[in-house]
């Protein structure tokens, strides 16, 4: 564990990564920003009362380039997570929830919000923006 509710494995498992072959190892600068980032992912999660089902966490630059994802994307410096809370809500509640909290942020993204796939992106990088936004193929402001 890294944190109160998450370990390590869950924050750099990646389908694609075994599939591919690619490693996802973090160095230990990675590392050290992945475990800040679990520690603010633990309010989140005390915040929703119910676990989070993280669907993506750090990405290496191959992994990243593999999935298609931005090329400045937190989740390559270990600052961001991509997650759903059933226990919670739909990902809109969750994130409609979290907009209202008072939980610091850098980014938090509703990612295709009209697709049954939808998830909650978060991020915790040190600008901490506090940007809301919504992406279903552009972003705009929520």
């Amino acid at each position: 564990m890294i944190s109160r509710y998450f370990s390590l494995d869950e924050l750099i498992a990646s389908d694609t990564a075994a599939r591919k072959h690619i490693d996802n190892t973090p160095t230990a600068e990675q590392l050290e920003n992945l475990r800040e980032t679990a520690q603010q992912a633990d309010r989140v999660r005390e915040f929703l009362g119910h676990p989070m089902i993280v669907t993506s966490g750090f990405r290496s630059l191959k992994l990243n380039a593999a999935i298609g994802g931005a090329k400045t994307s937190s989740h390559m410096t270990g600052y961001a997570i991509d997650f759903r809370c059933p226990g919670f809500g739909t990902p809109k509640e969750v994130f409609e929830a979290l907009k209202k909290s008072d939980i610091e942020f850098d980014q938090l993204i509703l990612e295709f919000p009209d697709s049954p796939g939808s998830w909650v992106h978060i991020g915790f990088a040190p600008e901490m923006r506090h940007q809301k936004l919504v992406y279903d193929g552009q972003y705009r402001i929520a």
